[in-house]
């Protein structure tokens, strides 16, 4: 992050969203904000909280991918929860405490495949010698050769030559038995109250201590022994406890939480019906924004400088309509920039991901090329923008259905082609979605 200004942070931002500029901005000098955090004294570290941002905008504007993408920027744990699935303490529904949970559950992924990285080569090393003694195993008694140089350089020799064979995939298809550990016992979940379920726990980690894993015998080939025991020596390898701190402090200090369709609990609270709980997952909700502390299966974790991202349409409701103290938890707030035909062209050519892109590449493993006119992207972009004006207007997302349609005959006829080019051309548009423009029954091409 040191090397991420926010300027450069919305360059990256930029490669993969199109638009969305006041957006970009906000979401850049909050995570920025991040950074300069842990730049500052332990006193003033802990009373600077972070800008939690909601970002109002129909779907298919980049809400989503604007989080995703800042926190792969950050290489910070980021989960995506729907607020919808919530409800108030005492109605059937998930616990807003499974949020940090999972959230941690994800910091503890990404710390130990991480730290899998570093010890990956010396575990290949140790699996290989672990190899090398079922294979071949030493006739001599260590004694004997301990007791006598010659024997034990020769055995020395033996064992080297026999490494670089192994090495060389000599012994690739040669059947070995291996002990592997046996998972007698399957994951039964504990059910119980909401909540309890949420907290990950199987009898097997209750009892762990109590019922020991038992070994069992496997003949297998050595590439797949191989891969066995690096498994087995990178959990030998890797501090467990250090990656639980780390995982910890990550979540602590640089977790997002993308808390999509914050609308849906918003207004309409008339005491009774299926809308009775609304205002209850709000108040749910607010200590975990504000600042709390959190049981976990890993120990204790604290919210208080978790960056909280909400999202929502706001159709129905608006921000104003939350509870003042969940508001004040949200000092920024982003419109989202409706999507035209301009946006709509941009995002099929200039992201990385962009659809034309993909469907190009598709093609290509198959030998044939796809090419578009600038003609035929215009005519996309004006369909789609015509399909969200008469019907529901789902953003960029009507892209892929409008893309869906016009590819479908190709992309299920051209794979018995050898090699050909294809060139898609205003005209084959036309022809081809015309009938979806005119059509006032669109449910076919609705998501």
């Amino acid at each position: 992050m040191k090397d991420l200004t926010p300027k450069e942070i919305v360059s990256e931002l930029d490669k993969y969203i199109v638009g969305q500029k006041n957006a970009k901005k906000s979401v850049a000098i909050a995570l920025r904000n991040r950074w300069r955090r842990q730049r500052l004294s332990d006193e003033m570290r802990e009373e600077v909280v972070p800008n939690n941002i909601i970002l109002i905008g129909s779907t298919g504007v980049g809400k989503t991918e604007i989080a995703r993408r800042l926190a792969n920027l950050a290489d910070a744990p980021f989960i995506k929860i729907e607020a919808s699935k919530f409800t108030e303490v005492g109605y059937v529904g998930r616990d807003v405490e499974s949020i940090v949970r999972d959230l941690m559950d994800i910091a503890v992924s990404m710390v130990q495949s991480e730290m899998e990285k570093t010890v990956s080569e010396e575990a290949q090393n140790l699996a290989n010698e672990r190899l090398l003694d079922l294979l071949f195993p030493t006739n001599g008694t260590p004694k004997t050769a301990s007791e006598n140089p010659e024997v034990a350089e020769r055995q020395q020799r033996t064992r080297d030559k026999l490494r670089n064979k192994l090495m060389a995939g000599k012994f690739e298809d040669k059947m070995v038995e291996i002990d592997v550990s046996n998972e007698g016992m399957p994951m039964m979940q504990v059910f119980g109250p909401v909540g309890l379920e949420e907290m990950g726990m199987n009898l097997q980690e209750m009892f762990g201590s109590a019922i020991p894993k038992k070994r069992k015998q496997r003949r297998t080939t050595v590439s797949e022994a191989r891969r066995i025991l690096a498994m087995e020596e990178v959990t030998k390898l890797i501090d467990h406890e250090e990656a639980l701190r780390e995982a910890r402090s990550r979540v602590e200090n640089s977790g997002i939480v993308f808390l999509d369709e914050i609308d849906k609990v918003v207004g309409g609270n008339t005491g009774a019906g299926p809308d009775v709980s609304r205002e209850g997952v709000q108040r749910d909700i607010l200590p975990i924004i504000e600042g709390s502390n959190v049981i976990t299966k890993y120990g204790v974790v604290r919210t208080d400088h978790v960056l909280f991202i909400a999202a929502g349409a706001f159709h129905v409701s608006k921000p104003a309509d939350m509870i003042p103290e969940l508001q004040g938890r949200f000092p920024i707030r982003v419109e989202m920039d409706t999507l035209n035909s301009d946006d709509f062209i941009k995002i099929l050519t200039h992201p990385q991901n962009a659809l034309i892109k993909q469907y190009t590449a598709l093609l290509e493993t198959e030998g044939v090329k796809l090419k578009f006119t600038k003609g035929a992207i215009s005519a996309i972009a004006q369909i789609a923008t015509e399909v969200n004006e008469a019907t529901e207007n789902i953003g960029a997302r009507r892209l892929h259905t409008i893309m869906t349609t016009l590819l479908e005959d190709i992309l299920f006829e051209k794979s018995e082609v050898a090699s050909e080019s294809v060139s898609i051309t205003k005209e084959m548009v036309v022809s081809r979605l015309s009938e979806i423009v005119q059509d006032q029954d669109l449910s076919r091409y609705i998501l």
